[in-house]
């Protein structure tokens, strides 16, 4: 598998990780007061998404900066 498609599945596989953990937390906050760790399970991947998303928008201008550098 090429390191390209590879970086956009991660994003991929994140997103539903992500949806999954804010399903479990509105379930969480609708039975109980939830507990503070089914709040931050929310963070590891939200920032994970930002930061891959950030390369991928990144990955275009890094290449044509390069272009125009050769």
């Amino acid at each position: 598998m090429s390191s390209n498609l590879r970086i956009r599945q991660i994003p991929r596989w994140l997103s539903i990780v992500f949806t999954v953990a804010v399903i479990a937390n509105f379930v969480a906050m609708g039975l109980a007061e939830s507990p503070l760790r089914i709040v931050y399970m929310l963070l590891p991947p939200l920032f994970l998404l930002m930061f891959t998303g950030l390369y991928i928008f990144a990955i275009p201008y890094a290449a044509k900066w390069r272009r125009s550098k050769a």
